[in-house]
Parts: structure tokens; sequence; C-alpha cells
């Protein structure tokens, strides 16, 4: 892939974020563990809010790990929250007035620029599904039960006084971690709360068990279809006005560098071999571990909204069924097939393709022009005459 200065902006912005999240978070624990070193500007604010700062700090820095993170699968969502974060870092960072937290100030100033210039690259919506908005919503309702209650009951709990004493009774007894530092009354007059604390205890440990599951699946599935070379549902989709490469062979390696080379050209593999799937993806070519012949596949791939099919594997008669359900599949998709012997071109395009070209005829052809004189670009141009001219006019028109 050619590096672009769009290219290099945009890894520097993620690089950029990832570098002033880990620095947020070792600047506030550093301050939260009393190992700051004074800046000059410690006598300004009081240690209160340096203590406080130190702890904000530390949690900012592991938001903005997630906002790296949707930044570098390209969301919208993660430029919007790493653009209100770095701000944030930066003033936390002054207000800690440590010699260590100075770094996190200039770096959160520095990532700004390179941010906002980068900001129509991160284009790729986040749309939950309905069982992660569930998910959710079950969770803040559980925590928001378990707190409500524990304040409005304060006066039959050991240690609770302020709503923030309750949020973290709440947590404490939904993560079943029980310190034992806050307690309902027992007797008679505590019936209630001890209730109140079974049944809030029941409702946030089956909202966080939901909620990890929810998060921890996508995951694990991502990982699965890593492993078997296998597309993941949000590569799946992005596919939009794509190429799609069916099968793999010998032939197949120089139409995906080809592919690669055009700026703003998706594509994806659709093949049977599990070993060449695995290849692929270790690559980050996107890749469906499937039969090219099967319906289901295609349709899987989106092939019913694809601009071209390409057929180029070593088995003519594969791929004649695979051009009969590209086909078949959309009437209207450009299907362009390799023939591996000759006397099969014929058959290829009266299965549907447009058109069909027989390497090896068109390599033999290449290399007698050549052997008599003529450059191998003017000879490959001579030969294909018009099939050239009707390609390019198929770029033209799609970009």
């Amino acid at each position: 892939m050619e590096l672009t200065r769009d290219w290099v902006t945009v890894r520097a912005s993620i690089a950029l974020t990832f570098a002033v999240a880990i620095l947020s978070i070792l600047a506030g624990l550093a301050q939260i563990g009393g190992v700051g070193v004074a800046g000059p500007l410690t006598p300004y604010v009081p240690d209160v809010v340096r203590q406080t700062v130190g702890f904000t700090g530390t949690i900012t820095g592991f938001s903005m790990l997630g906002s790296g993170f949707a930044l570098k699968n390209g969301y919208r969502v993660g430029w919007y929250s790493t653009a209100v974060l770095l701000p944030l870092t930066a003033l936390q960072g002054l207000m800690q007035a440590s010699v260590l937290s100075f770094p996190l100030v200039a770096l959160s100033v520095l990532s700004m620029p390179a941010l906002v210039y980068n900001r129509g690259r991160f284009d790729r919506t986040f749309s939950p599904s309905p069982t992660q908005l569930a998910a959710g919503a079950a969770l803040v309702t559980a925590i928001s039960y378990g707190t409500v209650g524990t304040y409005a009951l304060r006066d039959q709990f050991n240690g609770v006084e302020t709503i923030v004493d309750a949020f973290y009774f709440t947590v404490v007894t939904a993560s079943t971690v029980g310190y034992g530092d806050v307690t309902p009354e027992t007797g008679a007059a505590a019936d209630i709360a001890q209730l109140f604390v079974l049944s809030s205890l029941v409702m946030n440990v089956a909202a966080f068990a939901v909620a990890l599951g929810v998060l921890l699946t996508p995951a694990i599935e991502a990982q699965l279809s890593k492993a078997l070379g296998k597309m993941t549902d949000k590569q799946i989709d992005l596919l939009d006005d794509h190429v799609l490469v069916l099968g793999y062979g010998d032939l197949t390696e120089p139409i995906l560098e080809e592919l690669n080379e055009r700026d703003g050209v998706m594509f994806a593999v659709v093949t049977s071999d599990e070993a060449a799937s695995r290849r692929l993806d270790d690559r980050g070519v996107p890749v469906l571990t499937a039969d090219p012949s099967d319906v289901e596949p295609l349709e899987h791939a989106h092939i019913e909204e694809a601009r071209a099919v390409v057929v180029a594997t070593e088995d003519d008669a594969r791929d004649a069924l695979s051009i009969l359900t590209a086909r078949q599949l959309n009437p209207d998709v450009r299907i362009v097939a390799a023939a591996t012997q000759r006397e099969n071109v014929n058959k290829l395009r009266r299965a549907g393709a447009d058109q069909v070209i027989s390497p090896s005829t068109l390599g033999g052809h290449i290399l007698i022009d050549c052997a008599f004189g003529a450059d191998s670009e003017d000879a490959t141009t001579d030969l294909l005459g018009d099939a050239i001219d009707d390609a390019e006019n198929l770029d033209d028109a799609a970009e």
C-alpha cells in the first residue's frame, strides 16, 4: 500500500491518542500514589483538587484507550469521544500541577490538530444491536435501582450518608466483592433494607453477567473468524460497490495486488480453501471461507451490490458454476473470468461471463511478439484491442 500523506497522518493521530491515554493513566496513578513531582502550579491548586483530578485522570485515560481502538477501526464515534477527551486530559494535566503531567498536557495539545485534520477519515458509523442496547439499559437500570434505593433507605444502613456512598455500595455489591464496610442494620426494623439488598444483588449480578456476555461475544466471534479465515459481520456490512473474487489459485495473487493498488476499491475473496483463507486473513485481505458456487455465501458477500466479479482459479468447471451462480444472483454485474484451458473460453462465456481471457494463449502471443522486437506493453495493447478500452471505460464510469 502506498504511503500517502493522509495515511501517515491518520496513523499518527491514532498513535497519539494511545500515547495520551497511557500518559493520562500513568500521571493519574502517580498523583493518587503521591509520587508526583511538584510543579510551578502546585501552590495554586489545592491538594484535594490534585488528588481528585488524579483519580479522574486515570479514568479518562482508560476511556481514551477505548476511543483509540474506535479510531483504529475508523468509527466516527471514536473521533467525537477523542475530541471531547483530549481537552479534558490537557485540563486535568494542568490541574494535577505535577512535572510528570506536563508531557500529558503537551501531547494532548499536539494531538488536537492531527485529529481535526483527519476528521473525514473516520466515517464508519456504529449501530449497536438491540441486544447491546437492552444490555446497556438493564445495567443502567439495575445500578440506578441499587443506588437510589440504598440512599432512600440510608437510615437503615451503616456507613451510607451520601449518594456517593450509595453508589459505592451498589457497585461493590454487584461485583460480589462485598468488602463489608457498608451493611444493612439487623433486627426487625431493618427487614426492608435486607430484602432490598437481596433484590439489588440479584438484579445487578444478572445485569453485569448479561452485559459482559454481550460485550465479549463479538470479540470471541471475531477471534474465531480470524482463526478460520472468515470475514466478521462488521466487515461484510461494509461491502458496497465492491469487487468479488471467486475462488483462489495462482492467478489470484496478481489480481489482489492490482486491487490493493487501486485507492477506494473494496474487494473480498470467496474461497473454499481454508489454508488460503487463513493466509489471506493474516495479510488483512477480506475473505469468506465458503464454496463460491453456492448461493448463500455470495448473497452473504452482498453480490447484489458488487460492481464486478472476477473468477480466476485453475478449475474451469468450478469457475463455470461460480459464474452461473453469480449471474443468477445479479444479472447486471460485470463478470470477468480467466480460462485455464483455451477450449473452455466459449464455455465460460456461455455460462454468463462478460469477458473471458486465456492467460496461456495471451502469454504465448505476447512472448512471440516480443521475440520479434515488439514492446511488451504494445504487444498487450494490440492483442487485447477493444477489451482494454472497454475496461478503461468501465473504470472511468465507476469513478
